[in-house]
């Protein structure tokens, strides 16, 4: 692997290890709103947030990306006057479009609860949410301000501090008004986005004032080129935002249809109001929060990728295209496997230790197998988006999103199934346009993947490693269950097997040769301790 090669995924790795920090977070925010919302109360919650992150993205359109990507050519040409004009003309486009779509759900809040969602208890949850899309959507162009310069270091205390203000708020909320009930309790619950937007806002605000005057001493000082037009700059940012925001769009499109269509047809199927709903919050406050904590790596890979693949274009280096494009899907599949294996064997251990919920086992069972569609898909995105084609990845999920409609609406509606079945067309929806992308970077990188290598060697492994983890699990419990509470017991097997099992899993793809010296030493902080560790136990295949 060459050094350009190993410092983007070292960079990748980085992002990922900051990703899961931040997931954990949200995942003990799962866990304590399960404990006090039950079932009804998360599918109440969940509720608002497929129309929030809806209109989020309708909200920022893609600016902010657009922002950082031209402020950062301004900087590039020491241009500095240019790239503050820039900010400041994006600033009012965020401001104002914050502000519509705020009052779009503020105003629209009764309609959307009482005819999309067709459940009246939801008006509150949507009230309580809508002004976090102002203040988000602020935030966003101050975060752009700042990537435009390279400086990560904002954004990175801003969402810190969102995430930890929206936990510490909506739990505090959802203990103040439950004893109303549990619509206002849910209510309190979403109320913490616009709270944590606002926190993170007002961080960003102080930082912001704080560097202006140095940035703006830079402006004053340097000659710029010729100026281009208000209207010039407003079209360059919609250029480039556009195409994003479609993208960012269909999956929460796919998720708000989801959201009229799973409820619905499980009253079809025979279910009443209240379990359906339950059966809901299940589906996409539980299983849903748990699939996708794995993937963070691959969106993680997926932001490195888009400059290196762009790198490497722009050079016509093909070879490096190849061979990017080859680190990216390995890695992807090399996690993705052994999650999604993971998840489906220790389901509903998973989330009675998350969630104190047996029932939510059935759930991610069937959606655990969506881990390696989804992680294939992000991957493959960051390398499409990296070739300059970022409108292919929304249409292939477009694609896939009408499958994943049309098969929910019949699975769901089957009363043995019933959110096992929106579980599975989520699986195949997706896996459709995990394949449309794949068949998309053969195509335009010329890449064809090892079969030994990306697929062979990589499922024994999962193999052995389930083996383990299934066989660790079931004799745990059986050995412990005089010793420890059924609570304690679970989470002391589950957390062992889950262990037991990376580690085998890991000394499988050394001793195999598919993880090699180099690979494993940009591990950031502890690669260069693990691979004194594999050499001192002669479990590394000699390269």
């Amino acid at each position: 692997m060459t050094s350009s090669n190993m410092s983007f995924v070292k960079g990748a790795a980085i992002l990922a290890l900051t990703g899961v920090a931040a997931r954990v977070i949200g995942a003990v925010f799962r866990i304590v709103l399960a404990a006090i919302l039950g079932d009804e109360g998360i599918g109440l919650y969940q509720y608002a947030y497929p129309i929030y992150s809806t209109l989020l993205v309708i909200s920022t359109a893609g600016v902010p990306v657009a922002l950082s990507k031209i402020m950062a050519e301004k900087i590039a040409l020491n241009d500095y006057r240019e790239a503050l004009r820039v900010f400041r003309i994006a600033f009012v486009i965020l401001t104002l479009s914050g502000l519509v779509i705020t009052l779009v759900l503020l105003l629209g809040a009764e309609y959307i609860a009482l005819y999309l969602i067709k459940d009246v208890s939801a008006y509150y949850p949507l009230l309580a949410i809508s002004p976090a899309i102002f203040f988000v959507t602020i935030m966003a162009s101050l975060r752009g301000f700042f990537q435009g310069q390279q400086n990560m270091t904002p954004t990175a205390i801003s969402q810190l501090l969102e995430q930890l203000v929206r936990v510490g708020f909506s739990i505090f909320m959802i203990v103040l008004l439950l004893p109303v009930g549990l619509e206002y309790a849910s209510a309190g619950a979403t109320s913490g986005a616009s709270a944590g937007g606002l926190a993170g806002l007002a961080m960003l605000g102080i930082l912001y004032f704080r560097s202006r005057g140095k940035f703006a001493n830079k402006a004053s000082v340097v000659q710029t080129s010729e100026p281009e037009s208000a209207g010039m700059i407003i079209k360059r940012i919609f250029s480039l935002a556009i195409p994003i925001t479609i993208g960012g769009l269909v999956i929460p499109l796919i998720n708000l249809i989801d959201l009229a269509v799973v409820p619905r047809q499980l009253q079809a199927a025979g279910f009443d109001i209240v379990t359906a709903r339950a059966l809901y919050g299940q589906l996409t406050g539980m299983a849903g929060s748990v699939v996708y904590f794995p993937n963070v790596i691959a969106l993680a890979l997926s932001i490195s990728l888009v400059p290196a693949i762009s790198e490497a274009f722009t050079l016509k280096n093909h070879v490096l295209i190849k061979s990017r494009s080859d680190i990216g899907v390995k890695l992807t599949v090399l996690f993705s496997l052994p999650s999604a294996l993971g998840l489906f064997l220790l389901a509903e251990p998973i989330t009675i230790l998350l969630f104190n919920n047996a029932e939510a086992g059935f759930a991610l069972a069937y959606l655990s197998w969506s881990v390696i569609p989804l992680c294939l898909y992000v991957t493959s995105t960051g390398l499409i988006q990296g070739m300059g084609k970022p409108i292919i990845p929304a249409f292939n999920m477009f694609y896939g999103g009408i499958v994943k409609i049309v098969i929910a609406w019949f699975l769901t509606a089957v009363p043995g199934l019933n959110v096992g079945g929106a579980a599975l067309a989520s699986v195949i929806g997706i896996g459709v346009a995990a394949a449309l992308n794949i068949y998309q970077v053969h195509r335009l990188t010329g890449w064809r993947g090892r079969l030994r290598e990306l697929i062979l060697l990589p499922l024994a492994g999962t193999a052995l490693m389930s083996f383990v983890v299934y066989s660790a699990y079931h004799g745990l419990t059986y050995l412990g269950t005089p010793l420890l509470s059924a609570g304690y017991l679970n989470a002391v097997a589950v957390l062992v097997s889950i262990l037991t099992g990376i580690v085998v899993y890991g000394i499988f793809l050394l001793s195999s040769g598919v993880v090699n010296r180099d690979e494993l030493v940009m591990v950031p902080y502890i690669g260069h301790f693990l691979v004194r560790l594999a050499e001192r136990f002669r479990i590394m295949r000699a390269s």
